[in-house]
């Protein structure tokens, strides 16, 4: 960084990868602020200027610099790496701390604390966060988390039989506690999120990122009116198939002479809808708070699913055929429905059913928020 660039980065002042200090009091305030950087998108901590935006510099920049060294490995955890630059500015020496992304997230401090870059400030991590930073390192998985304030009659033993059955794994049938244990549903004590979301008697009113809101809408605009809306409640199964059947409801349905027979024809194809909706809700962020949003309106079927797909996949990945499990123990329930694949192909499906249907595209948008799958609506099947 050189003289100019420095004076501008103090006129600017902090942000969410900049962060301004006059002088290191301690080092357990040292490992925090380089684990909140590590943790987050990384950044700069620059040391040797005041809250009034003067330049007060370091008397010591050596004896500082073996400091930083040393509690970035003695006092992070794991440790890391921190490139240092030492800036001349108004005849003062000011070190600049280049904390890179690290790529062995999540770190802590050697009190076990985690911390984030949040705005212009560090703060301790949320549960919630910390998890999807253990997700990300796939050190763990969310569907397999347990719910402490649940207990085992919150599962309905009946579904499990009944998916036992219509799975064709009735030889499964002995010790359903044992089992659902194995499928990491139930962790001896609590249900999980999984089993919850999969098996439970009411998910929606324990897990709120388990709602699942479907509506039609008048026009082509996502602020039209309602025409119809649900809250959709059950397990995960149940969802799924009031989902088809809200679609249907609202989608057109015709017949073409093919031949000397009748052909049914659908605005989009069927299991184009049903890949787009088992994806959302299979693969979603159970650590958001949101409900999977399905829109049906005049032009196009939309499917929202919240959170940013894992691993930094993205929509030209997506439609590559790159498949990350964010869900690995409700993914395989799924798969033993026959609603998914293990291949994860799905988004490659969708999209060739849409171009083999009526010669559409498959829309992708994601943001932090959502991803967004987009559905084009065909000409009106008979026209």
């Amino acid at each position: 960084m050189t003289p100019d660039e420095l004076r501008d980065r103090i006129l600017r002042w902090e942000d969410p990868h900049t962060d301004f200090k006059e002088s290191v009091d301690s080092n357990s305030e040292l490992a925090k602020d380089l684990v909140c950087f590590a943790n987050s998108d990384g950044g700069q901590l620059v040391i040797g200027v005041a809250k009034d935006r003067s330049v007060v510099g370091v008397p010591d920049t050596d004896r500082l610099l073996l400091r930083v060294d040393d509690v970035a490995f003695q006092n992070c955890s794991p440790s890391l790496t921190v490139v240092p630059e030492v800036v001349k500015l108004d005849g003062k020496d000011v070190v600049v701390l280049n904390i890179p992304k690290g790529d062995q997230r999540p770190y802590s401090t050697r009190e076990g604390r985690y911390y984030i870059r949040s705005g212009a400030r560090c703060r301790r991590a949320s549960r919630e966060e910390l998890l999807r930073l253990f997700q990300a390192a796939h050190s763990l998985f969310y569907d397999e988390q347990p719910l402490p304030r649940l207990a085992l009659a919150d599962l309905d033993l009946d579904a499990v039989t009944r998916y036992l059955v219509d799975t064709n794994q009735v030889d499964l049938d002995g010790d359903l506690v044992r089992l659902l244990r194995a499928w990491r549903m139930y962790d001896g004590s609590f249900p999980t999120v999984g089993g919850l979301v999969v098996f439970g008697r009411n998910p929606q009113a324990e897990l709120e990122s388990s709602r699942v809101v479907v509506g039609a809408l008048a026009g082509d605009d996502i602020g039209d009116n309602f025409v119809d809306r649900k809250d959709l409640s059950g397990p995960l199964l149940s969802v799924i198939a009031q989902i088809e059947t809200f679609l249907r409801l609202h989608l057109r349905t015709g017949h073409e002479i093919v031949g000397f027979e009748k052909e049914k024809r659908e605005e989009i194809p069927p299991a184009a809808l049903r890949e787009a909706v088992v994806n959302a809700l299979v693969h979603r962020d159970y650590t958001i708070a949101g409900p999977t949003r399905v829109f049906v309106l005049s032009d196009r079927v939309e499917v929202r699913s919240p959170g940013r797909p894992p691993n930094s996949v993205d929509a030209e990945a997506m439609r590559a055929g790159v498949h990350v499990t964010r869900n690995p123990h409700i993914y395989s329930r799924v798969v033993a429905a026959e609603l998914a694949t293990r291949a994860g192909t799905g988004i490659r499906r969708i999209a060739r059913l849409l171009r083999q249907a009526h010669g559409t595209s498959l829309g992708i948008s994601i943001s932090d928020a959502e991803v967004v799958l987009t559905l084009p609506r065909g000409p009106s099947p008979g026209t």
